[in-house]
C-alpha cells in the first residue's frame, strides 16, 4: 500500500517555517516599543523611554535574524512569491523594519522629543504594518500546502 496519497503524507513533506520564531519575538518587541511609549507620553516617566530604547533595540537585532531566516525560507520553498498577498506580506515585514530603523534614531534624541510625538507614530505605525504583515502570514505560509493537495 502507497502512502504517498494520503494528503497528512504531503502535508509532513513540505518544509516548515524557520523564520516564525524570531519573526513573532521582534513584532513583540516593537509592540511592547509602543505601550512603552504609550506609557512615557502619559506619565512622563524617563523610565518607560528606557524600556522602549531597549525593546526597540531588540526587536532590530531580533528582525535581522529573521531576515536571514525569511531567505532560508524563500530558498527552501516553505515562503512562495507567487500572489500578491505575498509581496504585501514581505513589503509589510520591510516596512516594519525601516520604521523601526528611524524609530531608533528618533529614540536616540534626550528627553520628551524623544518619543513624543514622532517616536509615538512611528511605533504606531510599525505595528499597523506588523498587523498587515500577520493577517497576510497565513496565506503566505500554507498556500503552497494547498496546491499540491
Amino acid at each position: 500500500m502507497s502512502y504517498s496519497n494520503l494528503p497528512l503524507a504531503r502535508r509532513a513533506a513540505s518544509p516548515s517555517s524557520v523564520s516564525a520564531v524570531p519573526l513573532h519575538f521582534s513584532a513583540t518587541c516593537f509592540i511592547g516599543t509602543l505601550v512603552a511609549d504609550l506609557a512615557y507620553w502619559l506619565t512622563a516617566e524617563l523610565t518607560w523611554a528606557n524600556f522602549s530604547d531597549w525593546l526597540l533595540v531588540s526587536g532590530l537585532l531580533l528582525s535581522l535574524i529573521a531576515g536571514v531566516a525569511i531567505a532560508i525560507d524563500l530558498l527552501r520553498g516553505a515562503i512562495t512569491m507567487t500572489s500578491a498577498i505575498s509581496w504585501l506580506y514581505i513589503a509589510g515585514l520591510g516596512l516594519a523594519f525601516i520604521l523601526s530603523v528611524l524609530n531608533a534614531l528618533v529614540h536616540s534624541r534626550d528627553g520628551w522629543t524623544s518619543v513624543v510625538p514622532t517616536g509615538l507614530a512611528l511605533s504606531a505605525a510599525t505595528f499597523i504594518a506588523i498587523v498587515i504583515s500577520a493577517i497576510c502570514s497565513p496565506r503566505v505560509r500554507s498556500g503552497h500546502r494547498q496546491e499540491r493537495l
